[in-house]
């Protein structure tokens, strides 16, 4: 196999594995799994989430290769296959606080520099042909 050949075949399988990791539920569930392996019907009850859904995100992530299923006797237990997609997942995380935090700064610095630019609202006198001791009283 040549190297465009397993690069290509590596690309495809890097799209299947972040497509089922572009959804905001099963990234719960992994970041769930990464304390240690759960049941599919504890993983609901952490989650909030009905145990037919949460078999539906697991199963798309066995699917892909993100989650391992042991099965012991009528229990299924689910694990992270590889703990370096945590290490991603989390390396992710990372980029996406600095970003956060440099369109925070951004917004505060826009907010600052309109407040420096907008001029204060001019006060005017009232224009009357009294003289001003009369206006005064």
């Amino acid at each position: 196999m040549s190297d465009a050949a397993a690069m290509d075949s590596i690309t495809s399988m890097q799209a299947e594995v972040l497509t089922a990791l572009a959804n905001p539920r099963r990234l719960e569930i992994l970041h769930l799994l990464a304390a240690g392996p759960r049941e599919v019907g504890g993983i609901a009850a952490e989650l909030g989430m009905t145990q037919p859904n949460a078999s539906q995100h697991l199963a798309v992530m066995r699917g892909a290769g993100i989650v391992i299923a042991d099965r012991d006797g009528r229990e299924v237990r689910y694990r992270i296959a590889d703990p370096d997609v945590i290490a991603a997942c989390n390396l992710m995380r990372g980029v996406l606080s600095r970003r956060i935090a440099r369109l925070a700064a951004l917004t505060e610095t826009a907010t600052v520099t309109e407040m420096a630019t907008v001029e204060p609202p001019t006060v005017t006198q009232p224009t009357t042909s009294k003289p001003m001791s009369e206006v005064v009283r």
